[in-house]
């Protein structure tokens, strides 16, 4: 501890200071080098499992208009609700993580 104490005294103040900001800066670019990574996605896979039973309606409307050949038949609804619920348990998690 004497020596670095000794060897800022005799270095300076601002010379510390710059080797300070010269590392931190390298550091940030560093992590800036690597690949983000999206927490939505691992987020949504942890929530799918909650949201069974909009699943099993949306693939049950699946099966029960698989022979529909008018076009007429969807299940746009079943589907958006099957959504609704992982986005609304993915919310409660994925602000907390975003800066």
């Amino acid at each position: 501890m004497l020596l670095l104490v000794g060897s800022i005294r005799a270095i300076g103040k601002q010379d510390v200071l710059f080797g300070v900001h010269r590392i931190h800066r390298l550091l940030q670019t560093k992590m800036a080098d690597e690949e983000p990574v999206d927490p939505k996605q691992y987020l949504e896979d942890t929530c799918k499992p909650k949201c069974v039973r909009p699943l099993h309606a949306y693939q049950a409307c699946i099966k029960r208009i698989k022979g529909d050949e008018t076009g007429h038949k969807h299940c746009t609804g079943q589907y958006f609700d099957y959504w609704k619920c992982i986005d609304d348990c993915v919310a409660l998690k994925l602000f907390d993580k975003l800066k």
